[in-house]
């Protein structure tokens, strides 16, 4: 494959569509600090694209490598994504409900990362669609889709943010059911 106009609007297509679920969290992290600093907003959609870069990158080294123990592990890739994102929503609905507030409401680091895979877990698979890439070609394509997902991730963490200064004493809630709702799309879907 060269590197076409339509090599770039389809891995820009396809960093759009595996960048939905980020996306969503994003909002979930807006709404959660409303306060948020421009500089965590970049961590956060920098994390993401980050690993939204990667797992495509790690899908095409595994169907070039090691593609037998790759499909063992792609039937847990719904399960992993639901139990993470479920387990966060979970904290934060735990957290809005829980009589102490704590002072701290920042997303930790630890939280972040696995936000960052349960978003991205399903790109595993798009290492399949670029197998015939060669190492350059899904390299530029994993790159495409990180952008997108940092620019789609902004804008997420931007939108939760307005809405959260608006209703901060629900923004918990509504950031665990969105982190939950998205746990189980991506599970239910995955059998469709």
């Amino acid at each position: 494959m060269s590197l076409s106009l339509l090599f770039f609007v389809n891995s820009a297509a396809l960093g759009a569509g595996l960048a939905m679920d980020a996306f969503s969290v994003s909002i979930a992290n807006g709404l959660r600090e409303p306060d948020m600093k421009k500089e965590r907003m970049f961590l956060i959609a920098g994390t993401f694209a980050l690993f939204q870069f990667m797992m495509p990158l790690l899908g095409w080294v595994c169907v070039h490598t090691v593609v037998t123990y790759f499909r063992v592990f792609e039937k847990a890739i719904p399960w992993i994504a639901l139990i993470l994102l479920s387990f966060i929503g979970g904290n934060m609905l735990k957290d809005a409900f829980s009589k102490e507030k704590t002072e701290e409401e920042e997303l930790g680091g630890g939280t972040l990362i696995m936000q960052g895979i349960a978003t991205s877990i399903d790109a595993l698979s798009v290492g399949f669609t670029i197998a015939e890439y060669n190492l350059s070609e899904a390299l530029i394509a994993s790159l495409i889709i990180g952008i997108v997902t940092f620019a789609i991730c902004m804008f997420g963490l931007l939108s939760g943010r307005k809405v959260g200064s608006r209703i901060s004493e629900k923004a918990n809630i509504f950031g665990g059911v969105i982190l939950i709702v998205i746990g189980l799309e991506i599970f239910i879907t995955s059998f469709i």
